[in-house]
Protein backbone atom coordinates (compact mmCIF):
# COMPACT_ATOMS: atom_id res chain seq x y z
CA UNK A 1 0.00 0.00 0.00
CA UNK A 2 2.01 2.90 -1.39
CA UNK A 3 1.31 6.02 0.54
CA UNK A 4 2.30 9.61 0.74
CA UNK A 5 5.99 11.26 2.15
CA UNK A 6 3.77 11.93 5.10
CA UNK A 7 2.31 8.82 6.03
CA UNK A 8 5.42 7.33 5.37
CA UNK A 9 7.50 9.24 7.91
CA UNK A 10 4.76 8.78 10.95
CA UNK A 11 5.05 5.32 10.07
CA UNK A 12 8.64 5.04 10.13
CA UNK A 13 8.14 7.45 13.03
CA UNK A 14 6.33 5.15 15.03
CA UNK A 15 8.44 5.74 18.07
CA UNK A 16 9.05 8.96 18.17
CA UNK A 17 9.14 9.53 21.78
CA UNK A 18 12.58 7.96 21.44
CA UNK A 19 13.67 10.50 19.29
CA UNK A 20 13.37 13.50 21.46
CA UNK A 21 16.69 14.13 22.46
CA UNK A 22 18.06 16.20 25.22
CA UNK A 23 20.24 16.85 28.25
CA UNK A 24 20.24 13.97 30.91
CA UNK A 25 20.25 14.40 34.66
CA UNK A 26 23.22 14.07 36.66
CA UNK A 27 21.70 12.62 40.04
CA UNK A 28 21.41 9.61 41.57
CA UNK A 29 17.19 9.50 40.37
CA UNK A 30 19.05 10.61 37.09
CA UNK A 31 21.46 7.42 36.59
CA UNK A 32 18.85 4.83 37.66
CA UNK A 33 16.98 6.39 34.90
CA UNK A 34 19.55 5.99 32.32
CA UNK A 35 20.26 2.50 33.37
CA UNK A 36 16.59 1.55 33.25
CA UNK A 37 16.19 3.26 29.65
CA UNK A 38 19.34 1.25 28.64
CA UNK A 39 17.60 -2.08 29.70
CA UNK A 40 14.32 -0.88 27.86
CA UNK A 41 16.00 0.08 25.13
CA UNK A 42 18.89 -2.38 24.38
CA UNK A 43 15.46 -5.33 24.97
CA UNK A 44 13.29 -2.60 22.16
CA UNK A 45 15.85 -2.44 19.79
CA UNK A 46 14.89 -5.30 17.50
CA UNK A 47 11.08 -4.56 18.13
CA UNK A 48 11.67 -0.83 16.77
CA UNK A 49 13.50 -2.69 13.32
CA UNK A 50 10.95 -4.75 12.81
CA UNK A 51 8.17 -1.85 13.08
CA UNK A 52 10.66 0.74 11.02
CA UNK A 53 11.30 -2.43 7.95
CA UNK A 54 7.85 -3.39 7.97
CA UNK A 55 6.37 0.75 7.43
CA UNK A 56 8.80 0.87 5.09
CA UNK A 57 7.48 -2.66 3.47
CA UNK A 58 4.10 -1.15 3.49
CA UNK A 59 4.93 2.27 2.23
CA UNK A 60 6.14 -0.07 -1.22
CA UNK A 61 3.75 -2.32 -2.12
CA UNK A 62 1.74 -0.74 -5.02
CA UNK A 63 -1.76 -0.41 -4.58
CA UNK A 64 -2.15 -0.61 -8.35
CA UNK A 65 -1.11 -4.75 -7.96
CA UNK A 66 -2.31 -7.99 -8.03
CA UNK A 67 -5.04 -7.36 -5.32
CA UNK A 68 -3.88 -10.86 -3.87
CA UNK A 69 -0.13 -10.10 -3.96
CA UNK A 70 -1.32 -6.42 -2.31
CA UNK A 71 -3.12 -7.85 0.33
CA UNK A 72 -0.94 -10.37 1.15
CA UNK A 73 1.53 -7.60 1.74
CA UNK A 74 -0.24 -5.19 3.86
CA UNK A 75 -1.73 -7.67 6.17
CA UNK A 76 1.54 -9.54 6.55
CA UNK A 77 3.06 -5.97 7.60
CA UNK A 78 0.43 -4.93 9.73
CA UNK A 79 0.58 -8.59 11.59
CA UNK A 80 4.28 -8.00 12.23
CA UNK A 81 4.05 -3.99 13.51
CA UNK A 82 1.08 -5.53 15.42
CA UNK A 83 3.18 -7.96 17.18
CA UNK A 84 6.34 -6.03 17.71
CA UNK A 85 4.07 -3.21 19.41
CA UNK A 86 2.37 -6.02 21.82
CA UNK A 87 6.49 -6.94 22.04
CA UNK A 88 7.12 -3.42 23.11
CA UNK A 89 4.46 -3.35 25.77
CA UNK A 90 5.55 -6.39 27.26
CA UNK A 91 9.51 -5.16 27.58
CA UNK A 92 8.14 -1.80 29.26
CA UNK A 93 5.57 -4.17 31.58
CA UNK A 94 8.48 -6.37 32.75
CA UNK A 95 10.81 -3.24 33.07
CA UNK A 96 9.11 -2.46 36.29
CA UNK A 97 8.52 1.43 37.17
CA UNK A 98 10.84 3.56 35.81
CA UNK A 99 13.03 5.50 38.47
CA UNK A 100 11.25 9.17 40.21
CA UNK A 101 8.11 9.50 41.24
CA UNK A 102 6.26 9.54 37.98
CA UNK A 103 7.69 6.48 37.14
CA UNK A 104 5.16 3.90 38.26
CA UNK A 105 2.72 6.33 36.19
CA UNK A 106 4.98 6.49 32.80
CA UNK A 107 5.19 2.80 32.54
CA UNK A 108 1.71 2.13 32.94
CA UNK A 109 1.34 5.14 29.91
CA UNK A 110 3.29 2.87 27.95
CA UNK A 111 2.37 -0.13 28.07
CA UNK A 112 -1.35 1.43 27.48
CA UNK A 113 0.22 3.35 24.68
CA UNK A 114 2.02 0.46 22.82
CA UNK A 115 -0.74 -2.57 23.90
CA UNK A 116 -3.27 0.38 22.16
CA UNK A 117 -0.88 0.36 19.16
CA UNK A 118 -1.08 -3.26 18.75
CA UNK A 119 -4.39 -3.61 18.54
CA UNK A 120 -5.03 -0.91 15.92
CA UNK A 121 -2.66 -2.76 13.77
CA UNK A 122 -4.14 -6.05 14.66
CA UNK A 123 -7.82 -4.65 13.75
CA UNK A 124 -5.76 -2.69 10.46
CA UNK A 125 -5.00 -6.03 9.55
CA UNK A 126 -8.27 -7.85 9.70
CA UNK A 127 -9.84 -5.40 7.51
CA UNK A 128 -7.36 -5.82 5.16
CA UNK A 129 -7.65 -9.73 5.20
CA UNK A 130 -11.58 -9.25 5.00
CA UNK A 131 -10.75 -7.25 1.17
CA UNK A 132 -12.14 -8.84 -1.99
CA UNK A 133 -10.09 -9.38 -3.76
CA UNK A 134 -12.56 -10.93 -6.92
CA UNK A 135 -13.53 -7.31 -8.13
CA UNK A 136 -11.01 -4.53 -8.60
CA UNK A 137 -13.09 -2.25 -8.00
CA UNK A 138 -14.45 -3.77 -4.49
CA UNK A 139 -10.80 -4.18 -3.51
CA UNK A 140 -9.37 -0.83 -4.46
CA UNK A 141 -12.52 0.61 -2.39
CA UNK A 142 -11.62 -1.36 0.60
CA UNK A 143 -8.13 -0.49 0.39
CA UNK A 144 -9.16 3.00 0.69
CA UNK A 145 -10.66 2.71 3.22
CA UNK A 146 -7.76 0.98 4.97
CA UNK A 147 -5.53 3.80 3.99
CA UNK A 148 -8.07 6.26 5.50
CA UNK A 149 -8.16 4.11 8.97
CA UNK A 150 -4.06 3.55 8.75
CA UNK A 151 -3.99 7.51 8.58
CA UNK A 152 -5.92 8.18 11.63
CA UNK A 153 -4.27 5.21 13.51
CA UNK A 154 -0.68 6.77 12.67
CA UNK A 155 -2.08 10.08 13.83
CA UNK A 156 -3.23 9.04 16.92
CA UNK A 157 -0.25 6.44 17.96
CA UNK A 158 1.66 9.28 17.29
CA UNK A 159 0.26 11.64 19.90
CA UNK A 160 0.11 9.07 21.87
CA UNK A 161 4.04 8.75 21.49
CA UNK A 162 4.79 12.31 21.94
CA UNK A 163 3.44 12.50 25.15
CA UNK A 164 5.66 9.72 26.55
CA UNK A 165 8.36 11.36 24.82
CA UNK A 166 8.17 14.40 26.92
CA UNK A 167 9.61 14.54 30.68
CA UNK A 168 12.66 12.84 31.82
CA UNK A 169 11.99 9.21 30.95
CA UNK A 170 11.01 10.36 27.57
CA UNK A 171 14.32 12.44 27.58
CA UNK A 172 16.72 9.37 28.95
CA UNK A 173 14.79 6.78 26.27
CA UNK A 174 15.54 8.74 23.85
CA UNK A 175 19.37 9.12 24.83
CA UNK A 176 20.02 5.27 24.23
CA UNK A 177 20.56 4.18 20.60
CA UNK A 178 18.99 0.73 21.11
CA UNK A 179 15.56 3.31 21.07
CA UNK A 180 16.85 5.29 18.20
CA UNK A 181 16.87 3.21 15.82
CA UNK A 182 14.49 5.03 13.28
CA UNK A 183 14.56 4.64 9.56
CA UNK A 184 14.44 8.26 7.97
CA UNK A 185 15.44 6.77 4.34
CA UNK A 186 11.86 5.55 3.51
CA UNK A 187 9.79 8.19 1.13
CA UNK A 188 7.84 7.02 -1.43
CA UNK A 189 5.95 8.82 -3.73
CA UNK A 190 2.55 9.09 -3.42
CA UNK A 191 0.14 6.78 -4.62
CA UNK A 192 -2.78 8.28 -6.18
CA UNK A 193 -5.38 5.35 -5.66
CA UNK A 194 -4.14 4.37 -1.71
CA UNK A 195 -2.65 8.02 -1.04
CA UNK A 196 -4.89 9.69 1.48
CA UNK A 197 -6.79 13.04 0.70
CA UNK A 198 -5.73 15.98 2.11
Amino acid sequence: MKVNTTLSVALCGGTALLLALTGCGGDDTGKKRDEWAKGVCDRAAAQITKINDASTALSKVPSSGDPATVKAADSQNFQTISTAYASLAAIFNAAGAAPGDDGPTYQKNAVSAFTGLSGTYAGLKKQTDALDTGDRRKFADGLASVSANLTTAVSQGRRQLATLGKGDMGTALAAQPGCRRVSDTASPSASPSAAPSS
